[in-house]
């Protein structure tokens, strides 16, 4: 089936377990050509007004009402009318969440004057799909003797063009949905698609400061630190994924929208993190950081995947309109083994990071 324009696509999907015929699949167009990898460092003034302050109190055990608290006008009159707002019953809670809130500005504040930053690292490549993986197309590079990905040796002394494989699973239940389907399959007259990849972190030693056995150790500072360095890195994702489709990739260069509305990800496309509902295996960092390289903004990973510091995320940035958010689920053993294998790893390998899948 032959491509309208750059922009829509029809093509058959399928899955061990079934498939849905005909799903759309567009491609964006794009200022950025080729393959680039860059980094982005922020202070904590640029990216503080993007925290979704609603997952910091949800860290602090606060119902989600009580976060309002970060869109009210700091001035007394303001803070008391939201404070009234509330039933008698829950306005010592609200209080609580009032006074948080005044704490962690001010310790946001003093973590900025001190110097405290966030960085990006993003990669933006060509690429297509085939089946539920996505296949990356890169240029001449480099990699360390030895290193392997998804089957393929590179030998420092002999760069070659790679192909990169990043496998994904499908649901196995309706609508049927991977990650994959959302970007141009291979056969489609020989276009290609582009795909974002990305890695954020606030500096480590935000999340260590007053923690024992320092001699200002203080364990509600500490925690405060730490709540406030993971809100700082998903903050600046959002920052540098908004100046990515504005810029970067360029695909929404006329692309207006409040904090409220990236909050609400009403802009195009998505940009899911490992770890999450569609990304359930953890496994995938590892393939992430020998594209991007994560050590360049200083993010190691555990022999099981996990990053350090904790206050960092990863993920990707497709740019599909139809392209949304969703869970895998359950899967079979049947999957399990077909997954593996497309990963060149066995299940035995592969069944430790998708065990709440199973």
């Amino acid at each position: 089936m032959k491509f309208k324009d750059l922009s829509s696509a029809k093509v058959a999907t399928s899955s061990l377990k079934g498939g849905q015929e005909g799903r759309t699949q567009c491609s964006s167009q794009t200022l950025f050509l080729g393959e680039s990898v860059a980094t982005l460092h922020y202070t904590l003034s640029e990216v503080s007004p993007y925290i979704n302050w609603l997952y910091f109190f949800h860290a602090w055990g606060f119902p989600a009402r009580f976060a309002g608290i970060a869109q009210i006008h700091g001035c007394d009159g303001c803070r008391a009318s939201w404070l009234a707002s509330f039933p008698v019953e829950d306005r010592a809670k609200a209080a609580e969440a009032m006074q948080l809130h005044k704490e962690a500005l001010r310790m946001l504040a003093w973590l900025d004057k001190k110097g405290f930053k966030t960085h990006v690292r993003f990669g933006l490549f060509e690429c297509n799909s085939e089946g539920e993986d996505i296949i990356i197309h890169r240029g001449l590079s480099t990699m360390k003797d030895g290193e392997r990905l998804t089957g393929d040796l590179r030998n420092e002394e002999t760069p070659i063009m790679n192909r990169t494989t990043l496998s994904f699973l499908r649901q196995q239940t309706v609508p049927y949905l991977c990650l994959a389907d959302f970007i141009r399959p291979v056969n489609a007259e020989g276009k290609k698609d582009r795909i974002g990849i990305f890695a954020a972190c606030a500096d480590e030693s935000i999340e260590q400061l007053y923690s024992e056995p320092a001699p200002d150790a203080d364990t509600y500072k500490h925690l405060l630190c730490q709540t406030l360095a993971d809100r700082l890195a998903e903050a600046t994702i959002e920052c540098a994924h908004q100046a990515v489709r504005r810029s970067y990739w360029g695909y929404a260069p006329d692309e207006q929208l409040s904090i409220a509305d990236l909050h609400a990800e009403r802009f195009q496309g998505i940009r899911p993190a490992v770890g999450y509902p569609s990304l359930p295996d953890q496994s995938l960092n590892f393939d992430l950081d020998r594209l991007i390289d994560f050590s360049v903004i200083g993010i190691r990973l555990t022999e099981n995947g996990a990053m350090q510091p904790h206050a960092s995320v990863s993920g990707f940035m497709f740019a599909h309109p139809d392209a949304r958010y969703f869970a895998i689920g359950p899967i079979g053993e049947d999957q399990l083994a077909d997954y593996a294998q497309r990963k060149g790893r066995t299940p035995k390998e592969i069944r430790p990071f998708l065990t709440a899948n199973l």
